[in-house]
């Protein structure tokens, strides 16, 4: 992945948030938050405890050079809660890996983990959500995923589709994560369209 000039433009000073969820994907987000960041971005990493499974939060922290949020109690040094300070101060938010359970969580309201409840104090008309699902085939293909796709993209999300290849359940099929460079053009053509 390569860093443009123009990404450094588009990103420099824009505060991003980036939700994990727990998928094994969630190695490659190490890339994306390396990228953004030197790209002169301000990225808060929130993780799902699940995420932290896959990839300690010492890594996104070192690599962000910002405390990572892995529960919605985490103290923060604002008079407002938690997820309003991180929410008003975003301009735009990626969740990826995200999950089955993500999917469904958002989709239904759910506010019971930090992502989700991170996520449902931005305001979709002004500050983009970026989901970019990954599961095995099978999960991904269940009409439940299904709904809880088309009800996420009703409500204004930004779905990145599943690609087809190797996944870690040792088949090959629809449900891995785009990479982290597709990611990065979506999050840079989002930003641009900001006011």
């Amino acid at each position: 992945m390569t860093d443009s000039p123009d990404n450094s433009k588009v990103l420099n000073s824009r505060r991003i948030l980036i939700g994990l969820s727990g998928g094994i994907a969630c190695y490659k987000m190490a890339t994306l938050v390396s990228r953004l960041t030197q790209a002169g971005a301000e990225v808060t990493v929130l993780m799902t405890e699940a995420a932290t499974k896959f990839v300690t939060p010492l890594t996104f922290q070192a690599l962000s050079g910002r405390p990572v949020y892995t529960n919605q109690w985490s103290h923060i040094e604002s008079q407002d809660p938690q997820h309003i300070a991180l929410a008003r101060a975003a301009d735009l938010m990626i969740i990826a890996p995200c999950t089955m359970d993500m999917l469904a969580r958002l989709a239904h309201g759910h506010a019971n983990d930090v992502v989700c409840l991170i996520a449902s104090a931005l305001d979709l008309k002004r500050q983009p959500i970026i989901l970019a699902p990954s599961m095995n085939e099978t999960m991904y293909q269940q009409p439940s995923t299904q709904r809880n796709l088309d009800q996420l993209r009703n409500d204004g999300y930004v779905i990145l589709d599943p690609e087809s290849g190797w996944q870690a359940c040792r088949t090959v099929g629809v449900g891995r994560m785009v990479e982290p460079e597709a990611i990065l053009s979506h999050i840079v053509e989002n930003i641009s369209k900001l006011t």
